[in-house]
């Protein structure tokens, strides 16, 4: 299990995936804003979308989770 956490203070966008959704590696799970620049956060490695932490709206903080995911083909990661 993958625990896709934010990297900077932002707001939630919009959510690209929903749980139990199938991803492929590059694929955008979440557009987060900040000071008025969208940041996609890509997935880098395939697997399933086991929970969303956020919602559309959301004020997020570094480190707060935003997406878990089950690797379907080794660890994922995030760029």
């Amino acid at each position: 299990m993958h625990e896709v956490r934010a990297e900077m203070v932002a707001s939630v966008h919009s959510i690209l995936v929903e749980v139990g959704q199938q991803i492929a590696a590059g694929e955008i799970l979440i557009i987060l804003e900040s000071m008025k620049m969208e940041i996609p956060v890509v997935v880098d490695s395939p697997g399933t979308v086991q929970e969303l932490g956020v919602q559309v709206g959301d004020v997020v903080q570094e480190g707060d989770l935003l997406v878990v995911v089950l690797p379907s083909g080794g660890p994922a990661g995030v760029r």
